[in-house]
């Protein structure tokens, strides 16, 4: 049977499932659900085209999909992000049709989307809102057919509502995102060490003693201003929210305009989920050796284009990944020509910290199947009881117990009417 597919080489396959084997090993909540799901055969049927980093990681997840019945095709969802081996193995082992190579050009990436969509699916997933964003812009045809969708990322979820408030969006979405099993791990333990470790991969740099700029404070830019600082840079926040930027003041930072802080730092990371974090006036003040990468999920948070226009000549290419702007006398170094670092130049989150993301992207499939006929076009937040049951097999396959109320506290906790 031959398999759709635009990937490098299939010659790949094998350290590809090798690695997959690896990562699974540290995904055990995933794996209790993918034997579950192979008994229960929720997704039975269900066509589901997913637009996610292809990374190990998430061909656990496609592998748990796929035991619960799903037919499932992916696609990539960043132009770097992709590992050619583990795109190689899903076709070869797990016959998957996947369409991602690792550095294809834009018009490739959104060939690939459309490639995707010609699944027809039931089900979207997505990390970065692209496949909701081309089905209501060029695929309208595809509405009918499609039950609802999930989401990943931060910056696909804004996106989607705002979709929602202009009442754009035509399907409901359940917004993985906003777990707790999710954000508040995923977001600030996985970004964290995986944004440090793709800029150290990228640069071989030492952080201790550097000043280190992260742009924006919110669970992502927690986690790499805690990992940076941990290694013992010196770190600055910027930020547009004063509850975050207060919140940063109180966990140790320094916070300034991104404007004062452009004059002193030697590494700059974004992480905000807007355009321009990084603009020419800060180019033009920035020290010479500055370092600036993002880990936002788009490549918009740098303006690369004014820094381009700001330079003399093309920049060069210095190091895998790190290109050299010359600005009259002056360099800047941009890692992963602006995109996710942390995949761009390393190999994205740990599997261990994947392990409760995907578990979220599984049950919300599940969960969005089991209640079609209740949801709404617009953005949801998966259960809370299934943000517990998450938690709950991690805390279990950890080795890890914990108390649980008496009776008495129950109902204590239950009444009004006992005080002081």
């Amino acid at each position: 049977m031959t398999i759709a597919h635009d990937i490098k080489d299939l010659e790949l396959a094998t350290g590809g499932r090798y690695r997959i084997d690896w990562a699974g090993q540290e995904m055990p909540v995933l794996k209790q659900i993918r034997e579950r799901f192979a008994a229960e055969k929720p997704l039975e049927g269900a066509r589901v085209s997913a637009c996610l980093h292809v990374t190990t990681e998430t061909a656990n997840l496609m592998q748990t999909l796929q035991a619960g019945g799903a037919d499932v095709v992916l696609t990539a969802s960043n132009p770097l992000s992709t590992q050619d081996d583990v795109a190689a193995s899903l076709v070869t082992n797990d016959e998957i049709p996947v369409y991602a190579i690792k550095g294809e050009d834009n018009e490739t990436y959104y060939r690939h989307i459309n490639a995707a969509l010609d699944h027809r699916p039931h089900i979207t997933m997505d990390d970065g809102a692209d496949l909701v964003g081309t089905i209501h812009k060029d695929r309208r045809e595809l509405l009918d057919e499609i039950v609802g969708g999930t989401e990943e990322t931060t910056t696909g979820v804004i996106r989607l509502r705002a979709m929602a408030n202009d009442g754009a969006l035509r399907f409901p979405v359940l917004a993985v995102n906003d777990s707790s099993t999710k954000h508040l791990f995923d977001n600030r333990y996985g970004t964290g060490q995986s944004t440090i470790d793709g800029i150290i991969r990228a640069t071989n740099i030492l952080l201790a003693g550097r000043v280190v700029v992260v742009a924006g404070y919110g669970w992502c830019s927690r986690g790499i201003a805690m990992r940076a600082a941990g290694l013992g840079a010196n770190v600055i926040v910027t930020e547009v929210n004063p509850l975050r930027a207060l919140e940063a003041v109180m966990d140790g930072y320094r916070v300034m305009p991104m404007l004062e802080a452009a004059q002193v730092g030697d590494l700059f990371v974004t992480a905000t989920g807007d355009i321009s974090v990084l603009d020419e006036p800060h180019f033009a003040v920035m020290k010479d050796g500055a370092i600036i990468c993002n880990s936002g999920h788009f490549n918009v948070e740098i303006n690369l284009e004014a820094l381009g226009a700001m330079a003399s000549g093309e920049p060069n290419r210095v190091r895998p990944f790190v290109d050299e702007y010359c600005l009259g006398g002056r360099s800047i170094y941009v890692l992963g020509e602006g995109r996710l670092i942390n995949l761009a130049a390393a190999e994205g989150h740990p599997a261990s910290v994947m392990d409760m993301s995907f578990a979220n992207q599984a049950l919300a499939a599940e969960y969005m199947l089991q209640n079609v006929e209740k949801l709404e076009p617009r953005v949801y937040t998966i259960p809370a009881d299934v943000d517990m049951e998450i938690a709950r097999l991690k805390l279990l396959a950890m080795g890890i117990s914990i108390d649980r109320l008496t009776d008495q506290q129950e109902a204590y906790l239950n009444q009004w009417q006992e005080g002081t």
